[in-house]
């Protein structure tokens, strides 16, 4: 195959559309950074992509609430060539700002055909936006491929660190629509990443969740941030053994472009 194609998604306010670039370059994919109105403007552009990203930020300065207006553009515009995509396995990730677009759409977490949402990501308990290094716990169970890289170091080495990443949300506490939806997550092992520790109040921890595919992936933690162990909080205490190794984040991105790698999508 090719080189995979990754898609990332910008518009106004959305500040971590570099980073994300990079993380799907350094994975091994060609980025192409494309604004959303050009993608309103011909929806079909997304048929030439083998994996899309929504990065984080705060769309449209978050107006109304966190990713809503994005949210709404995105879903009366590109839905069925998002939905399409979907359907011919195209791995999609949504990094806080983008897991807020991606749940409102629909997309996440996926438990009915009709695409609508059941999950919402709300006001922290604390009541204020929160920016900080953060413990987690991946789902070794989950089959998902964004997660693949970090269930294989956990289970593979016993230097590796505990996995951290950053967050930087005011409105990042996930909650579900009813114990029913959350009941599903539960049973269908959809639920990818815990925090360790009640962060901002999210039922049952949860720090991210995937599709029941394992390809469509929103987390609020940010993976694009820890592409390098330099960014790790006690990196330089790290024995080299880690240190020689990709970061975490970095594992994500090349899990989903292996996976494409390995699969015509």
């Amino acid at each position: 195959m090719s080189t995979p194609r990754a898609l990332v998604v910008r518009t106004a306010g959305i500040n971590s559309e570099v980073e994300l670039c990079r993380a799907f370059t350094l994975a091994g994919a060609d980025a192409d950074l494309v604004h959303l109105d050009r993608l309103t403007q011909d929806p079909t552009q997304i048929r030439g992509y083998d994996l899309i990203g929504f990065p984080g930020g705060f769309s449209y300065g978050d107006d109304i609430s966190s990713g809503r207006i994005m949210a709404m553009r995105t879903r009366q515009k590109l839905m069925p060539e998002l939905i399409n995509a979907a359907d011919r396995g195209v791995p999609m990730i949504g990094i806080c700002n983008g897991f807020q677009v991606l749940a409102q759409i629909g997309l996440l977490p996926g438990l009915d055909a009709d695409r609508s949402p059941s999950v919402a990501l709300c006001e922290n308990t604390s009541g204020r936006f929160q920016d900080d290094c953060v413990a987690l716990k991946v789902n070794a169970e989950l089959a998902c491929i964004w997660t693949r890289d970090l269930v294989q170091r956990a289970s593979e080495s016993a230097d590796e660190p505990e996995l951290v990443m950053t967050i930087g949300h005011g409105e990042g506490r996930f909650v579900t629509k009813n114990s029913s939806v959350l009941e599903q997550l539960q049973q269908n092992n959809q639920i990818a990443l815990r925090y360790r520790d009640d962060v901002n109040g999210s039922v049952d921890r949860i720090a991210g969740i995937c599709d029941p595919s394992g390809r469509i992936m929103g987390l609020m933690p940010h993976p694009e941030r820890m592409l390098h162990w330099n960014r790790h909080p006690f990196w330089t205490r790290l024995p080299k053994s880690v240190r020689n190794t990709h970061a975490p984040g970095l594992g994500m991105f090349i899990s989903a472009v292996e996976a494409v790698s390995t699969q015509a999508v």
